[in-house]
């Protein structure tokens, strides 16, 4: 997920503090006009998917910070797994979103065989990662490391959900998409009633690490061989449809050869490389505290850092909803479209980001329990720092989707990695999880600067566009 302006557009000249609020308002409403209706609907899928994580949150906090602890560990390794071949998916995502361009100059290319190849290719390195997990299963000597053979037993299906909606990502088709990322967090939540019961609660003993990560890796299994199948029968659908409506027709000439993802290696290995970067970027200062304070003080930060990051279910909503049109192959249409995602990102982050602190304030403690303060000054200094990212992904959309070139959001999530790991590494002795907040903040301020600065190069726009939205008017 890429990068951002700390400035919103509303809070320009000499306005006053009670003004700010209005015009923030005013211009998240005239940015929101803009966006497609499916939008909403995403949006909608990622608020329930805020009500699951919270829940999956609270139970497995209830359980312990050291069963939170392991648990978020688990979580950032099943991550970066994931992330290191979404490269199959955001190839496919690109593949499909030209086409919809192609079909518009009367040319034809399959589905079906693009999406047989990158799900043949998912299981397999999947089964390549599992044999990676559990050599590290074995050696290991501490929680959650020495139950990394769970993952290794589902990577092979973990891998096909990222892979398998590349194909509706592409299409700009936000349904399947929602109930697939709507899915998997209520199967788990399910199958983590179920721990929950069979240990009443039990507090961080070893049994419970266990039935918690297997409730949590059969869960997304499930769901992820279920959007599978899904994702091949709509694929085979597709081109059954656009192969009857060619029929007959001299544009049958016009039909394509589905590329393959092979003849593009290098850009699926730089997209998965970099999003692994950009993963560690969220995830190094859960591995710095673990490193210096111990397991059950990761676990408290661990709930700061996932209240935080809440935030992002709104930003990503926008960019999943306007990705097919953000790949636009006209760079005016891609960075108008582009810029629109940024604005609604950083002004409804803006709002939201006091809203998330105060109610973590109140309730947190009570919902997870009192060892669970600690976390609240952690959440306050991350705060800044995330809703200065926010808009990452819709700048990482740009980058990948529009000018084919990942390597960018690599580069800006390497900046923004190094700096927060060598704040981290100064601060966190010193402040424990405070130091780590602050770390992380500051690196996403430092970077989302950056990144804003290369996207207006490449998009050919002034600084003012980014609150000026007549320089981003496409006629």
């Amino acid at each position: 997920m890429s990068v951002q302006d700390s400035r919103p557009p509303a809070v320009q000249g000499g306005s006053t503090g009670a003004e700010v609020p209005r015009g923030r308002l005013a211009a998240l409403r005239q940015a929101l006009s803009a966006l497609p209706r499916a939008a909403l609907g995403n949006l909608i899928a990622k608020l329930m998917m805020v009500g699951l994580g919270l829940a999956i949150t609270v139970v497995v906090a209830r359980h312990g910070p050291q069963v939170q602890g392991a648990f978020a560990l688990f979580v950032a390794v099943e991550s970066a797994l994931l992330t290191l071949f979404t490269g199959l998916g955001l190839w496919l995502a690109r593949q499909m979103s030209q086409q919809q361009q192609d079909l518009a100059d009367g040319q034809h290319g399959q589905a079906l065989p693009m999406l047989q190849g990158v799900l043949r290719a998912a299981v397999a390195f999947g089964l390549l990662a599992s044999l990676v997990l559990v050599a590290v299963s074995w050696w290991a000597r501490a929680m959650p490391y020495t139950y990394l053979w769970l993952l290794a037993m589902a990577a092979p299906f973990l891998l096909l959900v990222p892979t398998a909606t590349g194909l509706w990502l592409g299409e700009g088709r936000m349904w399947p998409i929602n109930v697939a990322q709507v899915s998997a967090p209520a199967s788990v939540l399910v199958g983590l009633g179920g721990a929950w019961w069979i240990t009443q609660g039990g507090q961080g003993s070893r049994s419970t690490v266990l039935l918690v990560l297997t409730a949590w890796v059969t869960g997304k299994s499930i769901v992820a061989v279920v959007t599978a199948f899904y994702a091949l029968r709509h694929a085979r659908q597709r081109d059954e449809r656009l192969e009857d409506g060619f029929a007959g027709s001299r544009l049958a000439a016009f039909l394509q050869k589905p590329p393959g993802w092979m003849a593009q290696w290098p850009f699926v290995a730089t997209i998965g490389i970099t999003n692994v970067i950009g993963l560690l970027n969220y995830r190094v200062s859960l591995f710095l505290v673990e490193r210096f304070d111990g397991l059950s003080t990761t676990g408290v930060y661990s709930v700061a850092v996932t209240a935080a990051e809440l935030l992002w279910l709104l930003s990503s909503s926008v960019t999943v909803s306007v990705y097919s049109r953000i790949g636009h192959p006209d760079v005016k249409v891609a960075a108008a479209m582009t810029v629109q995602a940024v604005r609604i990102n950083v002004l409804s982050t803006l709002l939201a980001a006091p809203v998330l602190l105060g109610l973590a304030w109140w309730g947190l403690p009570w919902v997870m329990g009192p060892a669970y303060e600690a976390s609240l000054l952690p959440l306050a200094a991350l705060l800044p720092g995330v809703a200065a990212y926010a808009a990452a992904s819709s700048l990482s959309a740009f980058y990948t989707n529009h000018l084919g070139r990942p390597q960018l959001s690599g580069a800006i999530a390497g900046m923004s990695l190094t700096i927060s790991f060598c704040v981290g590494w100064f601060l966190v002795p010193m402040w424990g999880p405070l130091g780590a907040g602050v770390a992380s903040s500051t690196g996403y301020i430092v970077a989302i600067m950056a990144a804003y600065g290369v996207f207006l190069k490449h998009a050919g726009l002034p600084v003012r566009a980014l609150w000026q939205p007549s320089l981003t008017r496409v006629e």
